[in-house]
């Protein structure tokens, strides 16, 4: 089997390129990567890949993700969230290859407090929203076999992420301000590698299987919720830290603007795709206690 993984230099694509290896020849590009070219930006370049490389999986882990700065950067947003997997699932439904492709529960308006189910109604209230649920449209209609999975909270030990930001906060700070309005899971890329290679061996001839599904880690928290588990973990590790014990304050979103509104509900219902690849997932402080470790007990 020949996979072309798009976007190896990020956190996804960095555990993707573990994860893929086994599978069969695989072939990882980055933005960076000229010939054959990587950068979903270069629509006619993209397209020229997959025909040059003929892959039988095509893994896009790329994506715009600066949501910020979407708000004024809205076609370069566009190209890479919506019209380069408009053409990766073009190329892919004419060669007949699997389209793998993320998205994110910013498809979503957060409302309410219950799980969003993938039929539920989208809303995105972002441009990166808007652009990731015009992207997911898309390959839905070219008629590729696609698996495409939505996600959350992303995280990695490789590279920056929430829990070292906390971190490295709570030991220059005696008190730190964090949200606790916005509810979602922590998610693991390493779990979002390993749960995409095993599906694509499921799909090997199930093209039911093709579709969209919420994968994420179990259970959630606040973003004050999990600052808080990673600072007390951090501390049972005796990292010299200046904040205390009591002295992370709960705040509302509205204490940090931001020109992207962000989801205030990112719970995401898992039943369908532990059911459609008999799997289950993990609670969310297992994969943050793991990521952890790694760089806490070095």
């Amino acid at each position: 089997m020949k996979i072309l993984l798009l976007g190896k230099n990020g956190q996804l694509g960095w555990e993707l390129q573990r994860s893929l290896a086994p599978l069969g020849e695989l072939t990882a590009l980055g933005s960076d990567s000229l010939e054959p070219c990587g950068d979903l930006r270069d629509l006619d370049g993209i397209a020229g890949t997959v025909r040059a490389l003929a892959p039988d999986v095509i893994v896009n882990a790329a994506a715009y993700t600066a949501v910020d700065r979407a708000e004024s950067d809205v076609d370069s947003c566009r190209t890479v969230n919506a019209l380069a997997p408009a053409v990766l699932a073009r190329e892919a439904a004419r060669s007949g290859a699997l389209l793998v492709h993320y998205s994110t529960d910013y498809v979503f308006d957060g409302s309410g407090e219950q799980p969003w189910t993938e039929s539920d109604p989208s809303g995105p209230l972002s441009v990166y929203g808007k652009t990731k649920l015009e992207g997911e449209q898309a390959i839905v209609a070219a008629g590729c076999r696609h698996l495409i999975f939505r996600t959350s909270w992303v995280y990695a030990a490789r590279g920056g992420n929430f829990a070292k930001t906390m971190l490295r906060l709570a030991a220059e700070r005696e008190r730190l301000s964090v949200v606790d309005d916005q509810i979602g899971a922590p998610t693991g890329a390493d779990l979002l590698a390993d749960v995409s290679a095993h599906a694509i061996r499921a799909m090997r001839g199930h093209p039911e299987l093709s579709g969209i599904y919420h994968l994420a880690a179990a259970g959630h928290t606040s973003w004050h919720g999990y600052a808080s588990f990673v600072i007390e973990r951090a501390r049972q590790a005796g990292v010299d830290l200046k904040v205390g014990p009591g002295a992370i304050d709960a705040v509302a979103s509205s204490a940090f603007p931001s020109p992207a509104p962000r989801p205030k509900n990112s719970r995401l219902d898992l039943h369908k795709v532990q059911q459609a690849f008999d799997i289950t997932l993990p609670d969310w402080r297992i994969g943050v206690n793991r990521m952890l470790t790694e760089f806490l007990e070095k």
